[in-house]
C-alpha cells in the first residue's frame, strides 16, 4: 500500500504541471489479468477536458513527465489512456519479508482509536440454533475480525430472545407433555408441540399468551422453574456451538433486560409513538406496533432498549447488527423512529442483513423431513470428513474433521455477498478441488508441509531481493489492500475472492516448481511459501476459519 501511496503522489504532482489540482484521492485498480499491471489509473480518461488533450496523448504525457516512482519498476500506457504500473522486485521482495516476519501481516490502521460492537448469531433460548443463525454468525465472526484487523477496538455482542411468545409455546409443551427440560432436544421438542397447538387451537393461544404474561413478570413460581431450567440448558449449549465455531463473546444481551429500556424510551415520548386501537404505534416508513393492547413490547421496543442498554455497557462509535433479510423492513423503522428518540446513537447504528441457505435439492430438511439445524449440519459435516481426517497427517484427526466441517460452512456463506441467498450443496462444499473453505484449507496445510521439509533439509527462508516478479508473489502484495478493502465495505466476501485466486496461484506455482531443488535460489522459494502460508493463516483467521498444519 506504500507503493500505491507513492503512485498517487506522483500521479498528483504531475497533474498540478498541466495546471490541474486533485483534491480528492486518485482511484487505482488492480487490472484483472496480471499481464497489464499491479496497478492501473484512469486518470488521464477524467481530465481530458481540463488539459485540452486526448485520453492517451494526456496519459503518454504524463507518463513521460512523471519520472521515476518509488517501488515501481514500469510504467505503460494501454487502450484508450490507461496507466499501468509494474512493480519492482523491490516492492514484492518487501510484502515477502513482512509476510514472512510479522504474526499481523495484512493489518492497517484504518480503524485506529474506534470502538467497534458487533452483534450476531442472536439465537433464541428455549429454540433450536437453525440454519440462519450459522449464517449471521459466520458473516459476524469475520466482519468483527476484519475490523480488528483495522485497529478497531471490537466487542462482540449476543442479543437472545429470552422472552416472548416462543418462549410461552415451549413452556406450554413442557407442561402438556409433563417433562422436564434435561437437555436442548427435550426443549426443541416442546416448542414443536406448542407451536403447533398455537395455531391449531384458539384455546391454547390464550395459555400460551397467559404463560407470555406470567413469564414476563416472574408472578407464576412452576412456570419461574420451567423457565429457569430452561433458559439455562439452551445457553449452555449454545456455549458448546460457539466455541466449535471459534466464537467468544464479550457481551450478552438479553429481551428481557432489553424491554424495560424500550418501555421507558416509547411512554417518554407519546408525540412520537401514538395509540391505536389499544396499542402504541409509530407512523414511519410504514406502521409498526411498539407495545401491544396488552401492554407488552414488540421486537421494535426492544430493539431500541438495546440500543441504550450497547452505548451504557461498552461506548462506541459504531454498533453493526448481523441479522436475517427478512428483519431489514423492521430495522428500518426502529431505526427511522430512533433518530427521533435517540439522535446521537441513530447516526452510529448498522445494519447488515443476509440471505437464506437451501439445499441444493431445494429443501433445508433431512430425509426424515425434520427441519435441519445448524449444528446437524455441522456434525453431519464433520461426519463426512472424518474419513478424510483418518487418512490425513493430523495427530487428531477428530478436531481436524470438525476443522474441516466449520470451514466448508463458513466459506460457502462468506464467498457471496452478504445479502444473497446461499445455494449449500455438500459435495462441493467438503471439496479439495477448488472453490471451498477445505481447498483454502489445504493450500495452507501444503505450504506448511513444505516449510517442514525446509527445516528437517536445514534450508532457511532468504527473500531474494533482485528476484524477477512472478505471478504468486504479485498476488502476495495485493493482501493487505484485499484485508483494507473488505474492512471499509464490510464484505467478507471480497477477501473471500482474493484468498481463493491466491491459493490457486500458489497451487499451479507448487504443482511446475521444484521448491526445494539443492540450488541457491531455493531459499527464496522457500521464503515465498512461508508468505504464502503466513498470507494464507491470516486470511483464513480473518474468515474465521481453522487453518489446520496437517491434512
Amino acid at each position: 500500500m506504500q507503493v500505491a501511496q507513492s503512485i498517487r503522489d506522483a500521479l498528483r504532482r504531475t497533474l498540478a504541471t498541466f495546471d490541474v489540482s486533485v483534491s480528492d484521492d486518485i482511484a487505482l485498480e488492480h487490472p484483472a489479468d496480471l499481464v497489464n499491471g499491479d496497478y492501473s489509473s484512469s486518470i488521464a480518461l477524467k481530465y481530458t477536458k481540463e488539459t485540452q488533450r486526448k485520453p492517451r496523448e494526456l496519459a503518454e504525457e504524463i507518463v513521460e513527465k512523471m519520472g521515476d516512482v518509488e517501488g515501481v519498476e514500469k510504467v505503460e500506457v494501454a487502450g484508450a489512456g490507461f496507466i499501468n504500473f509494474y512493480l519492482a522486485p523491490s516492492a514484492l521482495a518487501k510484502a515477502m519479508e513482512e509476510a514472512c516476519s510479522e504474526d499481523t501481516w495484512g493489518r492497517n490502521d484504518a480503524n485506529k482509536g474506534k470502538k467497534v460492537m458487533v452483534e450476531y448469531t442472536d439465537p433464541n433460548p428455549f429454540k433450536e440454533f437453525h440454519i440462519g443463525h450459522l449464517m449471521s454468525n459466520a458473516i459476524g465472526e469475520s466482519v468483527a475480525r476484519l475490523i480488528e484487523f483495522t485497529s478497531a477496538e471490537v466487542r462482540r455482542a449476543n442479543y437472545q430472545g429470552d422472552v416472548g411468545p416462543h418462549v410461552a409455546k415451549a413452556i406450554w409443551g413442557l407442561k402438556k407433555l409433563g417433562i422436564v427440560p434435561r437437555d436442548a432436544a427435550t426443549l426443541g421438542k416442546a416448542y414443536t408441540v406448542g407451536a403447533s397447538a398455537y395455531e391449531e387451537s384458539a384455546d391454547v393461544r390464550k395459555e400460551v399468551d397467559a404463560i407470555n404474561a406470567k413469564a414476563y413478570n416472574r408472578s407464576d413460581g412452576e412456570i419461574n422453574k420451567l423457565y429457569d431450567a430452561g433458559r439455562k440448558i439452551s445457553l449452555d449449549h449454545f456455549e458448546d456451538i460457539y466455541k466449535i465455531l471459534g466464537t467468544k463473546f464479550d457481551h450478552y444481551f438479553f429481551e428481557s433486560e432489553a424491554a424495560p429500556y424500550g418501555v421507558e424510551i416509547v411512554g417518554a415520548h407519546p408525540d412520537i409513538f401514538v395509540k391505536s386501537e389499544g396499542a402504541i404505534v409509530y407512523h414511519g416508513p410504514h406502521t409498526r406496533v411498539f407495545l401491544t393492547a396488552k401492554g407488552l413490547p414488540t421486537y421494535e421496543t426492544k430493539e431500541l432498549g438495546l440500543a441504550l442498554m450497547k452505548s451504557k455497557e461498552s461506548p462506541f462509535d459504531l454498533s453493526i447488527s448481523v441479522t436475517a433479510h427478512e428483519q431489514s423492513g423492521y430495522f428500518e423503522v426502529v431505526l427511522d423512529a430512533m433518530k427521533k428518540v435517540l439522535p446521537e446513537l441513530a447516526p452510529k447504528i448498522k445494519h447488515i442483513s443476509h440471505g437464506m441457505m437451501r439445499l441444493a435439492s431445494g429443501k433445508m430438511s433431512s430425509r426424515t423431513g425434520d427441519v435441519i439445524t445448524g449444528e446437524s449440519l455441522l456434525y453431519e459435516l464433520a461426519e463426512a470428513a472424518k474419513a478424510r481426517a483418518k487418512e490425513s497427517r493430523a495427530e487428531d484427526p477428530e478436531k481436524l474433521s470438525q476443522d474441516i466441517a466449520v470451514g466448508a460452512i463458513k466459506y460457502q456463506i462468506l464467498k457471496q455477498a452478504s445479502g444473497r441467498d446461499i445455494i449449500f450443496d455438500r459435495e462441493r462444499a467438503l471439496s479439495l478441488e477448488g472453490d471451498s473453505g477445505p481447498y483454502l484449507q489445504y493450500a495452507h496445510a501444503r505450504a506448511h508441509g513444505v516449510m517442514e521439509k525446509a527445516h528437517e533439509q536445514k534450508v532457511s527462508a532468504q527473500v531474494d531481493e533482485n528476484a524477477a516478479p512472478m505471478d504468486l508473489s504479485r498476488l502476495l502484495h495485493r493482501f493487505p489492500e484485499a484485508v483494507e478493502y473488505a474492512a471499509r465495505e464490510l464484505e467478507p466476501h471480497l477477501l473471500t475472492n482474493y484468498l481463493l485466486e491466491f491459493a490457486s496461484t500458489f497451487n499451479r506455482w507448487y504443482a511446475n516448481e521444484q521448491i526445494l531443488d539443492g540450488t541457491p535460489a531455493a531459499a527464496h522459494k522457500v521464503a515465498l511459501t512461508d508468505a504464502v502460508r503466513s498470507t494464507l493463516k491470516n486470511g483464513l483467521w480473518l474468515l474465521g476459519i481453522p487453518a489446520p498444519e496437517k491434512m
